[in-house]
């Protein structure tokens, strides 16, 4: 499936309301102690590794084969502060490194890493990476850089970024369930942010990733952890199987579960 750059040709996420895919790379983050965040129904634990350290990446044929770096550390066990934005746990060197050898926007990878820190935390048995998210953000929006938008300091796209109108012209019709609030229109839904939620499913996943008290699909902290969670709701996504269901699950095409296993094994194999 081509990127969502080229609104003509594809469905959006928002359109199956999941979210689901990502492979097995490592925990980015700096050492941060504290109680953290957790939900009964997740499962869990974190991620063990340093910054020289990097697990390898399991995933679905074509998948990521290659290590990924990490960016910092995550004892087993250890919980991550509650309000504690999620970006500020990525290592700054690792930052600065992965997004020279990856080409993915600094802020953009931030939400990414920190994202997949804050899920090895709570969630450590889902084994989610952040080279999958990552390849997500290139498919969905590039990087938040669709139509001239650009992810900012604050993490929010700007302008916003939204799908096509799900009026029946184009797609299957989704009747507005927002009131307008996330999508700017009060007849029909559209996904909307650099991960293409539709406003159902970011009503019922939505997250605060960057520890301001609002859950916005605009900011890709946010965005980013709320993809994570839903694709963790799927169980251990090391497993090809899973991973590969996960994927489908987010956008039911099989050529678009290649197109991000391609991607993602693409920022794996380029990092140091």
């Amino acid at each position: 499936m081509s990127a969502r750059g080229r609104w003509a040709d594809w469905v959006p996420l928002g359109l199956f309301l999941v979210l689901t895919a990502w492979l097995v790379g490592g925990a980015l983050l700096q050492s941060v102690g504290g109680p953290g965040e957790s939900r009964t129904d997740w499962s869990s634990s974190a991620v063990e590794s340093s910054s020289a350290a990097a697990p390898a990446v399991l995933l679905p044929a074509p998948a990521p084969t290659a290590s990924v770096g990490q960016p910092g550390n995550v004892a087993v066990g250890t919980s991550v502060l509650v309000g504690v934005p999620a970006a500020g746990l990525v290592s700054a060197d690792w930052a600065r490194a992965a997004a020279s050898a990856t080409g993915i926007p600094h802020r953009a990878l931030l939400g990414y890493a920190g994202a997949a820190l804050r899920l090895a935390s709570e969630q450590p048995s889902c084994r989610l990476g952040w080279t999958t998210l990552a390849a997500l953000g290139s498919i969905e929006s590039d990087h938040g850089s669709h139509d001239g938008s650009a992810i900012g300091a604050d993490g929010v796209a700007a302008p916003g970024i939204y799908g096509p109108l799900l009026d029946g012209s184009e797609y299957d019709v989704f009747v507005d369930t927002d009131a307008g609030r996330w999508d700017g229109n009060t007849e029909f839904d559209r996904a909307v942010g650099p991960l293409q939620f539709i406003p159902a499913t970011w009503d019922r996943w939505g997250a605060d990733g960057n520890g301001d008290g609002t859950a916005d699909p605009q900011q890709i902290d946010d965005a980013a952890l709320a993809t994570g969670r839903y694709l963790c709701d799927s169980g251990d996504l090391s497993a090809a199987t899973a991973w590969r269901a996960a994927v489908y699950s987010y956008n039911h095409v099989e050529s678009y579960v290649d197109s991000v296993a391609v991607a993602a094994n693409g920022y794996a194999a380029r990092m140091p």
